[in-house]
């Protein structure tokens, strides 16, 4: 299986967090621990496995 690193989801860029889940519910655990930390997350299945993607926009700084 080749996985991609990044996909596109409605024009936004989410990578791969590099695991593979053998159940919807394992990879919702992990999706529900990155939305915690402020990631947009998305699942996919391929080949029988899920696959967690994640995306976190950069905060602009404040100089000060």
């Amino acid at each position: 299986m080749t996985t991609p690193l990044a996909r596109k989801v409605d024009g936004k860029k989410f990578l791969w967090n590099g695991g593979t889940y053998e159940s919807a519910a394992a990879a919702q655990e992990v999706m529900e621990g990155y939305a915690k930390d402020g990631f947009e997350v998305q699942m996919f299945e391929e080949d029988g496995h899920y696959l967690v993607y994640s995306r976190r926009v950069a905060m602009a700084q404040s100089a000060g």
